[in-house]
C-alpha cells in the first residue's frame, strides 16, 4: 500500500513539473470600471488562470482621483514589478473606464513586445450619459472629477494618442436602461454608444448582445478575450 501511494505521489509530482514547464510566461492585469469592484472581474480572471496566465486583478476607488492619477497610482508599480520579474508579455483586460486608465498609462510607458489589450465596453470617445449628468451636483458628488473626464467633449480623451500594443475591443448592443439609451445615438449598451467604444488603432472589434454591466460575465466574451490575447484577433463566427 505504501509503495502504491509513493508511486501515485511521484506521478503527480512529475505531472506537476510538466505542467509548469508548459505554462506560459505571460501576465494579465485586469482593471474594472468606474464605481465597480475587482470582484466583478473574477470570472474573467478565473478563465485566464485556467489558460496559464499569471493574473493581477486591481481594485481601486475613483474618489478624489482623475484618470491620470489612477494610471500612475494603480499601474506604474505593478507593471514595473512585472517587467523586473521578466514576463515575456504583460497584457491588460479592462472593463469600461479601466480601458481609459490603461490608455493614459501607455501614453508615456511601454510594455514588452507582443503584449495585448482587450477592452470591454470602453467609453473611448466618451459617453452621452456623462454629458447629460455632468452638471448634476449629485453626479459630481458620486463620481467626482473623473466623471467630468468621461464626457464626449472631454479634453483628456481627445488628447490621448494611439497606443502601441494590439487592442481588441468588445462592445455591447443590449440595454436594460431605456432612459439612458434615449440619450445615446445608435446602438448602445445602456451606458456607451457602440461607435464610442472604437479606436482608430484597434486591431479587431466585435459587438455582442450584452449590457454594459453584464458584458464581463458573458461566456462568449470571456472566450473571445482569451482568443485575442493568444492570437491578436477575435474569432469571428462568419469565418471558417
Amino acid at each position: 500500500m505504501l509503495k502504491l501511494f509513493t508511486t501515485i505521489f511521484l506521478t503527480l509530482c512529475i505531472l506537476s513539473l510538466k505542467l509548469n514547464a508548459e505554462s506560459i510566461n505571460e501576465s494579465v492585469i485586469l482593471l474594472h470600471g468606474l464605481g465597480d469592484v475587482k470582484l466583478s472581474m473574477l470570472k474573467v480572471e478565473s478563465a485566464l488562470k485556467d489558460e496559464g496566465y499569471i493574473t493581477k486583478n486591481i481594485g481601486y476607488s475613483s474618489i478624489g482621483e482623475t484618470i491620470e492619477s489612477l494610471a500612475e497610482k494603480e499601474l506604474s508599480e505593478i507593471v514595473e514589478k512585472y517587467k523586473k520579474i521578466g514576463f515575456d508579455k504583460i497584457h491588460f483586460v479592462t472593463h469600461s473606464m479601466g480601458g481609459l486608465i490603461v490608455r493614459y498609462y501607455l501614453q508615456d510607458h511601454t510594455l514588452p513586445a507582443g503584449s495585448r489589450v482587450v477592452m470591454l465596453s470602453p467609453p473611448n470617445q466618451g459617453s452621452e450619459v456623462a454629458d447629460y449628468f455632468q452638471e448634476s451636483k449629485f453626479y459630481k458628488l458620486i463620481v467626482g472629477d473623473v466623471g467630468q473626464e468621461l464626457t464626449t467633449d472631454s479634453n483628456v480623451l481627445s488628447e490621448l494618442k494611439p497606443i502601441i500594443p494590439e487592442v481588441g475591443i468588445i462592445a455591447g448592443n443590449k440595454s436594460s436602461n431605456p432612459y439612458f439609451s434615449k440619450m445615446i445615438p445608435g446602438e448602445d449598451d445602456g451606458r456607451v454608444a457602440v461607435d464610442n467604444t472604437k479606436l482608430t488603432e484597434m486591431k479587431d472589434f466585435i459587438v455582442v448582445p450584452s449590457t454594459h454591466l453584464t458584458i464581463k460575465y458573458n461566456d462568449d466574451v470571456i472566450k473571445q478575450t482569451v482568443f485575442f490575447l493568444k492570437n491578436g484577433e477575435f474569432k469571428h463566427h462568419d469565418k471558417k
